[in-house]
């Protein structure tokens, strides 16, 4: 098959349904996509027919409602089309409208941070009409035709990532509306917010996966010496596909673009093993989905190759760790891209007033964005010398930075884009960009767009866009209070901006932001820096906070505190797997191969001597081994006492912090000399493979 052949072939499309329903009812389904209500109870019984016949022609035999609740992860219960057999012991296929549009999952049983007692189980999936059903094919249990839904609680709170994801679209959409109404466009009904993210990721071989206790459990290496060669050279960047990571990738387009993903790029990262993929932007919602479809589906397919795809922030000390860019925009229904400066963005209005709404949003909200980010295993990356800093800062580019300093003081000249000739004749003149590209800022400008760059590669993106748009909705609800009305909008509007923007400058920042001149710098200008996911937590509960999200009807003030006692309890649990898996590869494996080692090692040596011979060496080696071996039993001994401790609290919040202050260190402490002895133990003794192996062997 061709691509366009390929592409969506397993998707329920609007070209899908404009075939298959009558126009009466695709009429009306598109009208509720674009302007929101609800269907009919006639016409949705009538799509849902349409659907489970398109699926049962391709295999299915099964529909869930797929959702995405407070585990990171998706989640689906699977039932049949069957019907209950008549009294000839026949049965029919049926999916009737009632349960396209809404199913009863048992919500005691997901993450719910107190919204929902152990002993109350109700809960309810509803449809989400603009995110396109589509069919898996999946060799374990067949073809299951999934319907994306939000997921919410008897009482109405979410218990999901979707539903705050949704809302914080039409808050941002009713603000956005309004701002452009004041530069009289009268057309635009409706803003969306588009999402792109580039998924960055690890391949390894299965065999050698399999051995690794720490990846099959926690996503990461918990033990690990430097391969004699990583990222030094530069050379896996951009370079030549193995053939079969490129076997991989081939399988992957295919089985993304059946999903109706664009998937569109696809090269080696910076370290070895390390690869992307990115697709074309979607609307903020389908975006999400198609990103938790496109993790599980590199799972499925990296399985179906002997391979097993990591997606952890950061799977190996000492080389880059992965992230997802995440690529967003805001335009209206008419094409209009409130992100986009023109040519002369020094006389364009109406994108001065959103980049000065963009500038207030992300300065008033920076810790906020800060957590949106947080997650156990990005703890590992942000801040490195890989990844942006912890420092939330805007980079705008010269061409804005100039514009921004010109309205803020008057006296800064314009930079205009110009061209670049290579010196080679048979080159063109190339044309560039107005603004270069940085890749220390976690939140770029790059030229219609702008690029989140602090996300982790295994994180739902839901809650980042969630925070981006909310933020928005207030910046442009203040700026439209503000102006509507005004009897001189433009001199009412340049005098807003310049207000704006000389409140918010402290936020933009062009400079190397791995640099510690801009930690003190930061400092100076009040800017916050928080270090770690324990520590970003509390910012939910904030009062500005929450009166944001109340006030746009994002989240209650309810669902922010379940969300923070869920991110505690999620934080403790995942490092206390952590330690446990430190505490059962170190006493089950390292230490006892060791101890084989050594006491080989120091027969060795009584041979050597008895043969009268020089030992020297020998036992130069021992002691150090033995001494080594001392350090990590001790440190091993400290471990299983302060988890001990750590596990039997029953303050969550608490909890979190002692294992991010108090665990944390002593398992870096294990770590040290384990990593050290794996550098001078005979590798036939090791018990797992090495960073080497690991990452070289695919």
């Amino acid at each position: 098959m061709s691509i366009p052949e390929i592409f969506g072939s397993n998707v329920f499309s609007r070209a899908v349904m404009k075939e298959r329903l009558p126009k009466s009812v695709y009429k009306e389904v598109v009208s509720v996509m674009e302007n929101g209500g609800t269907l009919s109870a006639a016409s949705a019984d009538t799509v849902a027919d349409a659907m489970k016949c398109w699926a049962v022609e391709k295999g299915a035999t099964h529909y869930t409602h797929w959702f995405q609740p407070l585990t990171g992860a998706t989640a689906e219960k699977h039932d049949s089309f069957l019907t209950s057999p008549d009294e000839m012991g026949h049965t029919l296929m049926q999916l009737s409208g009632k349960k396209l549009i809404m199913g009863e999952p048992d919500a005691s049983s997901f993450p719910s941070g107190g919204l929902r007692a152990t002993s109350y189980a109700r809960g309810y999936t509803a449809w989400d009409i603009t995110s396109p059903a589509f069919v898996k094919e999946q060799s374990c249990c067949g073809t299951v035709l999934c319907i994306p839904t939000v997921f919410v609680s008897y009482t109405g709170e979410a218990l999901d990532t979707k539903t705050p994801l949704l809302r914080s679209m039409e808050a941002v959409s009713k603000q956005g509306i309004r701002i452009c109404r004041l530069f009289g466009n009268t057309k635009a009904t409706h803003l969306t917010a588009s999402v792109g993210p580039e998924q960055e990721y690890f391949l390894v071989d299965r065999k050698l996966y399999e051995q690794r206790k720490d990846l099959i459990y926690t996503g990461r290496t918990l033990f690990g010496a430097p391969a004699p060669k990583g990222q030094e050279l530069d050379d896996h960047y951009f370079g030549k596909i193995r053939t079969r990571v490129g076997s991989f990738m081939k399988d992957l387009n295919v089985e993304l673009w059946k999903y109706g993903i664009t998937a569109t790029t696809q090269h080696n990262e910076v370290a070895p093993a390390q690869h992307e993929m990115a697709p074309i932007f979607s609307t903020a919602n389908v975006a999400v989905d198609q990103n938790n479809l496109a993790m599980e589906t590199m799972k499925r397919v990296a399985y179906a190759h002997d391979m097993s795809c990591l997606l952890h922030e950061k799977p190996y000390a000492g080389v880059n760790g992965s992230g997802k860019h995440n690529n967003w925009s805001l335009g209206t229904d008419t094409g209009e891209n409130l992100f986009d400066p023109g040519d002369k963005p020094e006389e364009n209005l109406q994108f001065q007033l959103v980049l000065a709404c963009v500038m207030s949003a992300v300065d008033k909200h920076a810790d906020l964005l800060r957590d949106s980010a947080s997650n156990v295993g990005n703890d590992h990356r942000l801040g490195a010398q890989e990844a942006p800093p912890a420092i939330i800062s805007i980079f705008l580019g010269d061409q804005l930075e100039a514009l921004v300093e010109k309205i803020v003081d008057g006296d800064a000249p314009t930079v205009v884009p110009g061209e670049l000739d290579t010196g080679v004749s048979t080159v063109p003149v190339l044309k560039k960009d107005a603004t270069d590209r940085n890749r220390t800022s976690p939140f770029a400008f790059t030229g219609n767009r702008f690029e989140f760059r602090m996300v982790g590669s295994s994180d739902n993106i839901a809650g980042p866009n969630t925070a981006l748009n909310a933020i928005m909705a207030e910046a442009f609800c203040d700026a439209a209070d503000a102006l509507e009305g005004a009897e001189d909008f433009e001199t009412a509007c340049k005098a807003y901006v310049k207000d704006l923007m000389t409140k918010h400058q402290r936020i933009v920042f062009n400079g190397d932001g791995y640099s510690e001149a801009w930690v003190e710098e930061a400092a100076r200008r009040g800017l916050p820096n928080i270090k770690c996911m324990v520590d970003a937590i509390p910012v939910l509960t904030q009062p500005d906070v929450v009166e944001m999200f109340e006030k746009f009807g994002v989240y209650t003030k309810a669902e922010l505190e379940s969300r923070e006692e869920v991110s505690y309890e999620n934080y403790a649990k995942r490092i206390g797997v952590e330690a446990k898996v430190m505490i059962h590869m170190a006493g089950k494996q390292y230490i006892p191969s060791v101890i084989a080692y050594s006491t080989t090692l120091a027969e060795s040596v009584a041979a050597v001597e008895a043969a009268g011979a020089d030992a020297s060496v020998q036992k130069e080696l021992l002691n150090k081994v033995s001494a080594l071996l001392k350090d990590a039993q001790a440190a091993l001994t400290q471990l299983k006492q302060v988890y001990a401790e750590t596990d039997a609290m029953d303050d969550i919040p608490a909890m979190a912090k002692e294992y991010r202050y108090t665990v944390i260190p002593v398992m870096d402490a294990l770590r040290a000399p384990i990593d050290e002895l794996e550098m001078l133990v005979d590798s036939d003794y090791w018990p797992v493979p090495s960073y080497g192996d690991l990452m070289y062997d695919v």
